[in-house]
């Protein structure tokens, strides 16, 4: 079979391997779409080397793709829940399987945590072998592309806004719209909220504009806070997600929100300033982090998506076959495409 591995700088290799064979507990999956995420580049730019614990580990031979959907071809022993000709989308994290947190759903909070794709092969390959208990069944009337996109980016802003109890009485500003932000539009909106998107470049405002945005804002031509204030009549919005990981941008969603307001942080970022008192205490604010989504939920995200009718391969412009891999990843780094996806047929 076929499978693409990054032996470092950018390089990107497309190997013939051997097809693997499902252990214990394990099916076997014929990829039939894989979507490209950003956290990707880290591999896609590195020398193939990870320092984990005081070791370097070689991961330049490590299948990416941490997006995956499929059929089932094969199953190993011990499995009952699924059966050949099943179609499932993966679950990333892999845990130890005994722990609290992998017993709620929520297995990349595990000590043990690893991520396929990352630790362990992911779905850049013809076939992937995983745990069954990592698969997710895709209604009938979703496609491959739709689920390989819903175990990210769309079950990601599903969980947080959730979290945040975000409904029909909610003012939900998104910021920064990648596919991420772009599917937080898509899930506000279908959640009856009215929607305020907020980037820096114009084609990703009119892509939110027909995903459901009542106003858009370009960030490089308005002070956004001050045109949410306008548009909220001076009492801010009830609700912020940041899925940029500027530090501009965060502090510009806390600073957005009237008082009680909520926010999250999805985008990933390692360092930010902000003054507790004024932009939150004050406020009396409701501040969280949010990644990704327990296992569990999974049947919650997909008939959320069936029954809106949500539109979710709009956030997909490209689709490459596994051959193109080098060119995928070229024109995903230089942001030519949004969404990203292999696809097998």
């Amino acid at each position: 079979m076929k499978a693409v591995v990054f032996p470092g700088n950018k390089v990107v290799e497309i190997r013939e391997v051997e097809k693997p064979t499902p252990g214990y507990g394990e099916v076997l999956i014929q990829m039939k779409a894989a979507a490209i995420c950003r956290s990707d580049m880290s591999l896609y730019y590195g020398n193939g080397q990870a320092v984990v614990g005081d070791k370097s580990v070689d991961k330049g031979g490590i299948y990416p793709g941490h997006e995956p959907a499929g059929q089932i071809v094969e199953v190993g022993q011990g499995v009952s829940s699924f059966k050949r000709g099943d179609r499932v989308a993966v679950y990333l994290a892999l845990g130890c399987g005994q722990c609290e947190h992998c017993k709620s759903g929520y297995k990349m909070f595990c000590k043990e945590f690893k991520c396929i794709g990352f630790d362990e092969h992911g779905g850049d390959a013809d076939y992937l072998c995983v745990p069954a208990e990592n698969c997710m069944r895709i209604p009938d009337e979703m496609s491959y592309v739709s689920a390989a996109v819903s175990t990210d980016a769309v079950g990601t802003l599903y969980h947080a806004q959730k979290r945040l109890n975000v409904s029909a009485r909610d003012t939900v500003v998104i910021y920064g719209l990648g596919p991420m932000g772009a599917a937080g539009v898509m899930i506000a909106s279908a959640l009856g909220a009215k929607v305020i998107a907020v980037d820096v470049i114009e084609e990703r405002l009119e892509m939110a504009r027909e995903l459901g945005a009542v106003y858009t804002i370009n960030s490089m031509n308005e002070d956004p806070v001050e045109q949410i204030m306008a548009i909220t009549h001076e009492l801010g919005a009830t609700v912020a997600i940041d899925c940029s990981g500027n530090a501009k941008a965060e502090n510009n969603a806390i600073d957005c929100v009237g008082p009680h307001g909520r926010v999250a942080f999805v985008g990933e970022n390692r360092q930010l300033t902000i003054n507790p008192s004024d932009q939150m205490i004050r406020k009396q604010i409701v501040l969280m982090g949010s990644w990704y989504f327990p296992i569990f939920e999974y049947d919650e995200i997909s008939r959320f998506i069936v029954n809106h009718d949500l539109p979710v391969e709009k956030l997909v412009t490209h689709r490459f076959q596994l051959t193109e891999a080098a060119e995928a990843f070229k024109l995903f780094d230089e942001r030519k495409t949004e969404k990203a996806v292999f696809v097998w047929e």
